[in-house]
């Protein structure tokens, strides 16, 4: 007879795997959006993707899933839902939006299929928490493209290069679980997530100061992940 605390801890790893999958929800909302023109509505979706994403491995964590629910492996989940939502959707959202023109087929078919490598890598996560290669933040890259209205030509170039960087293996920082300047890593993406909540709730036309303030943590991400890269190598 399962005992009343099993059970609620059977139920807690339940609603755990239930809030990471919750993102292919936010996922087909956000291609609704696409689909539909309200550009808005894709972007606050996404975001809503992002933080289910930067939240539910802690929860993962104190719910014990893996010993609770064995047969269940919520990093599957969590990589295909990240997929949809960080690298298929952005995408569709930046052809739709005119970011590619002529260019938009290759350039997609490339991030597209090297993603899915960076995805199924076998050193994809190391052992000391970070991840190998550009982390397919496609949904960030993409986000700056159109807010700072990069012409196309440009646009497929910097979806070469990043889609080039999965296969350089580089350590990124794995911003929740890299124990190096965590604190101050965390600290400041909080701030970052309060800027884009206003920057979505202001699209297509956020205040251009703001836009441009809110670049400083994926320049703070990049700097420390190449030096703590470095480090790592010595």
């Amino acid at each position: 007879m399962e005992s009343a605390s099993a059970k609620r801890g059977h139920i807690g790893a339940w609603l755990v795997h239930i809030y990471t999958a919750s993102g292919a929800v936010f996922a087909f909302a956000a291609a609704w959006g696409v689909v539909h023109g309200n550009d808005r509505l894709a972007w606050a979706s996404i975001f809503a993707a992002m933080i289910v994403d930067s939240t539910d491995g802690a929860f993962a964590r104190r719910a014990d899933v893996k010993r609770v629910l064995p047969a269940i492996d919520g990093g599957r989940i969590d990589d295909l839902v990240d997929y949809l939502t960080f690298v298929f959707v952005p995408m569709l959202l930046l052809e739709a939006a005119g970011g590619l023109y002529r260019s938009g087929l290759p350039a997609v078919a490339v991030v597209l299929v090297s993603s899915l490598y960076g995805f199924v890598a076998p050193d994809a996560k190391t052992p000391d928490a970070f991840f190998t290669g550009f982390p397919s933040y496609w949904n960030v890259v993409v986000l700056y493209l159109l807010l700072f209205h990069i012409p196309p030509a440009w646009n497929a170039v910097i979806l070469l290069l990043f889609s080039g960087l999965i296969f350089v293996r580089i350590g990124y920082v794995y911003p929740s679980r890299t124990p190096a300047f965590r604190g101050l890593t965390l600290t400041l993406g909080g701030v970052w997530a309060v800027m884009l909540a206003v920057i979505i709730a202001r699209w297509p036309s956020p205040p251009r100061p703001l836009a441009i303030a809110s670049l400083g943590f994926p320049v703070y991400y990049f700097v420390l992940s190449f030096w703590l890269h470095a480090r790592r190598a010595r």
